[in-house]
């Protein structure tokens, strides 16, 4: 049986913030054609690892490849949907630029973007169920429509491989089912999407692989094998008795 390719993967990835530690000894692989959930208690270091995997963090030891490359050698089939919060929402500009400056990376810098830019920015905005929003400026958008923005310029970027950073923090049910609609179709295209989740209620719904992380990788892979009870209460640090939390895990 051929194995399938591998998107990205982890080698010995280790991070500290000053004198603490974040990541120990990381070593994560993650297939193609798959959504990959990264779920753990909060200061597990999630965000940390797909920081420290597209160079934004610098780490202490390891690396990170990406389809078997350095990401210096594959940038443009790599994108990125940071937290919401990291923005300037106050910066004055519209939703069909944010979602436009996804395709700068194709441009260079001496291209400005034209009518086919324009209209990949429309189509990703059209795909997220934002298109009435292109003109509307960004500082007036709600949590899931800002969400959705980031959502459409990633996908504008057209990437092999999506990293998305919370992208259901703070958003609504709509704006929920149209990023769900999005991984479904990006999975069904064959591309590969990693994202870091909080909510244990939803993880089979969103993720077809699962990471539990709290510092160190405590199991990883399919939902099925990786996402159990047993690995939940470890990555989570929970012993004895806990009705409620036991009822989070499906």
């Amino acid at each position: 049986m051929t194995q399938p390719m591998t998107a990205c993967r982890t080698k010995g990835l280790s991070v500290a913030y000053r004198t603490e530690p974040v990541l120990r000894n990381v070593d994560l692989e993650v297939p193609t054609g798959v959504v990959m959930g990264i779920v753990g208690p909060n200061g597990a270091g999630k965000s940390t690892l797909i920081k420290a995997m597209l160079g934004l963090v610098r780490p202490l030891t390891g690396r990170a490849e990406f389809f078997d490359r350095p990401l210096a050698r594959v940038r443009r089939r790599v994108g990125y949907m940071p937290q919401s919060t990291s923005v300037d929402w106050d910066f004055p500009t519209t939703v069909l630029d944010v979602v436009t400056m996804g395709t700068y990376g194709r441009l260079g810098w001496l291209r400005r973007p034209g009518h086919d830019e324009r209209d990949q920015a429309r189509a990703a905005l059209e795909q997220t169920g934002i298109a009435d929003l292109a003109d509307r400026q960004i500082g007036e958008l709600s949590g899931g429509q800002r969400q959705r923005t980031f959502l459409a310029r990633a996908l504008v970027q057209a990437p092999d491989l999506f990293f998305m950073d919370e992208p259901f923090q703070g958003i609504d049910a709509r704006s929920q089912q149209a990023i769900v609609a999005v991984l479904h179709t990006l999975r069904a295209q064959g591309r590969t999407v990693v994202l870091v989740h909080h909510d244990l209620a939803t993880v089979r719904d969103h993720c077809d692989h699962v990471t539990l992380l709290n510092g160190r990788v405590v199991a990883s892979g399919p939902a099925e094998e990786s996402f159990t009870r047993e690995n939940v209460r470890t990555a989570y640090e929970v012993t004895g008795a806990n009705d409620h939390f036991d009822q989070l895990i499906r």
